[in-house]
């Protein structure tokens, strides 16, 4: 039976989850020359997203076509956030853009205007505290760098990732090691 992808990570059951992505078209993660360019990318990106999302990165394993990342989602942190924050969060991500398609400075009204509507604060809470948003925006900016590297267009990772609940401190052990 299918699980919906909303109910891959909940938080009722455990917070840490063991996640898999693997590249598509034989594609490699890390260049054959050795050079650090896509790690260090990764490396980066990481910890970006882990100063926005209400994730912590537990752990990182990169391999030759496919990444192991131990995620730990944190549901009371995004709750503690005030309203301001969850939109100052959600700029870091995705800067506001104008006709131009520019990005451009956020305001304080800007800034006022966002808040006042609670049921998009609500639902950017619930996406910077979500396992399928932290995989998309670490994915989707890595997919086309490396297209770009690679000089192709299409894919980069499997359509999906593989999330694994971690429910015990014997696994979470386990997947450390």
């Amino acid at each position: 039976m299918t699980i919906s992808r909303s109910r891959w990570a909940d938080t009722d059951v455990t917070f840490w989850y063991h996640t898999i992505s693997r590249c598509v078209r034989r594609a490699m993660l890390i260049s054959e020359d050795g050079s650090p360019g896509r790690k260090n990318w990764i490396d980066n990106r990481l910890k970006e997203l882990d100063r926005i999302f209400a994730i912590s990165v537990g752990g990182l394993s990169i391999m030759d076509n496919h990444l192991h990342f131990l995620l730990r989602i944190d549901v009371e942190q995004s709750c503690q956030w005030s309203a301001i924050e969850v939109a100052k969060r959600w700029m870091t991500l995705y800067p506001p853009r104008g006709s131009d398609r520019k990005p451009f400075n956020v305001t304080d009204e800007f800034l006022k205007l966002k808040v006042d509507i609670a049921a998009w604060v609500a639902a950017t809470r619930k996406r910077l505290s979500s396992l399928r948003w932290f995989m998309k925006c670490f994915k989707e900016p890595l997919a086309r760098l490396a297209d770009k590297q690679d000089g192709c267009t299409g894919a980069f990772f499997e359509g999906r990732y593989k999330s694994i609940a971690i429910l015990d401190e014997e696994a979470l052990l386990s997947v450390c090691d």
